[in-house]
């Protein structure tokens, strides 16, 4: 069986957990006997992709006066393609296409050279523009190669892959990794909304990261029950030589924060929390890891409370400062107020880390042994964090079972489960 499959990001270079899953799923299918074809917007040349095909669509060609794009062309209307997005090598050239468009001339009766378009790849202003751009070119790729079915992560690539699907007439299975409500409550980006329910609609089958996940996709964006599954995110395999001790230069107890510095993660309830905290135990210091569009909101926040001595904002960490983090720290804490799963906990508790997890996340489905709060509750969260600092039992039971536990939880079940969707879809088309 080969897939086509269309990703955003891949190890090394990688901005949060889509490209951490991408990677440890194709691993676990390729074992499961799949081949890949993986696309990425862009390709720096360092990634090791293994037995997976690594596409770079930056280097890809589309020529829109080609007879094979002139039906493609019709269709990709619903991209609502702004014009700043079409073909063009200079500004008069630009001028010189609007005009014969106004004039009633079809985009393939327009002299427009072929061209390569350069993909930042990243997550920046211009990323619905690039949205849209990688379903223009996935639309080439799919005419280029051979494949059993398509798949797509998250709304990044939804475009990609129903437009793959048109050209191709394969199926196509979405993966939801996050959804539009996990990342902005209530307060949506409707376009992206749109997005969503379009390539979901679209797909043959749907895969949602957890149960929570998949409610979501049933209830909010009215996705047909029948054709959602749930298979749970894994782990990558210990690496025993990364298994080393780190050396703390503070003799306080070390709290954890490690994630994107976003609404979707919670990062208020975790200084609220560490707070309270503080006021009954003042050897504790607190790291905020990560960036995001709250980082400055939680340095004032941090700043007002005045504990900013006991706490930390490092960055972005990614590799192994992430694993020297988890080994300086006493307790990993989670307040996600939406998690569709949840990787860090179990990354926290391979490494004998106790963690402490928000009741909204995908991971509560699967993790037995950790401390889980509603995320408002930083009570609750405060009373966990001082519980395991305070009482050494905690933290090793925690580290004796939790360890066990997640030891189990592995991406090679999730890539025989994800092969037997491929299965049962290509049965059913």
């Amino acid at each position: 069986m080969k897939v086509l499959m269309f990703g955003w990001e891949f190890p090394p270079h990688i901005s949060g957990g889509l490209g951490t899953a991408c990677y440890g799923l194709t691993k676990a299918l390729v074992k499961a006997g799949v081949e890949i074809i993986f696309v990425v917007p862009k390709a720096y040349g360092d990634e090791e992709p293994g037995a997976v095909s690594l596409i770079n669509a930056s280097d890809i060609s589309v020529d829109v006066r080609k007879e094979i794009y002139k039906e493609h062309w019709e269709r990709i209307s619903f991209l609502e393609i702004d014009s700043t997005l079409l073909p063009y090598s200079s500004e008069e050239e630009y001028y010189r296409m609007m005009e014969q468009l106004e004039k009633g001339q079809r985009p393939e009766e327009v002299e427009v050279s072929s061209q390569k378009y350069e993909f930042s790849g990243g997550y920046g202003k211009n990323l619905m523009e690039e949205v849209r751009r990688y379903a223009l070119v996935a639309a080439a790729i799919a005419r280029q190669h051979d494949y059993d079915l398509i798949h797509a992560h998250d709304w990044l690539t939804y475009l990609a892959g129903k437009e793959a699907k048109k050209v191709s007439g394969k199926p196509l299975v979405v993966h939801m990794h996050a959804t539009e409500f996990d990342r902005s409550g209530e307060n949506i980006n409707q376009s992206v909304f749109d997005i969503e329910r379009e390539g979901m609609m679209a797909a043959d089958m749907v895969i949602a990261v957890s149960n929570l996940t998949r409610n979501i996709v049933i209830n909010r964006h009215g996705i047909p029950a029948e054709k959602v599954v749930t298979v749970h995110n894994g782990v990558e395999p210990e690496d025993l030589e990364k298994n080393r001790e780190f050396t703390k230069n503070v003799k306080e107890k070390i709290v954890t924060f490690l994630g994107r510095i976003t609404f979707q993660k919670g990062p208020e309830y975790f200084i609220e929390a560490a707070y309270k905290v503080l006021q009954r135990n003042p050897d504790v210091r607190f790291v905020m890891a990560g960036s995001g569009d709250l980082l400055p909101k939680m340095i004032r926040r941090v700043a007002q409370l005045g504990i900013a001595t006991r706490f930390h904002f490092t960055g972005f960490l990614r590799g192994e400062d992430v694993d020297r983090m988890f080994g300086l720290s006493d307790v990993y804490v989670m307040p996600s107020v939406s998690e569709p799963f949840g990787i860090s906990p179990l990354e926290a508790l391979r490494s004998n880390v106790p963690v402490i997890i928000s009741k909204q996340s995908g991971v509560a489905e699967v993790l037995q042994h950790a401390i889980k709060v509603d995320f408002w509750d930083i009570d609750a969260m405060a009373d966990a964090i001082h519980g395991i600092l305070q009482y050494n039992a905690l933290p090793k039971m925690f580290r004796k079972y939790g360890k066990d536990e997640v030891d189990n939880i592995k991406w090679d079940q999730a890539g025989i489960k994800v092969r037997e969707v491929y299965e049962n879809t290509l049965k059913a088309v």
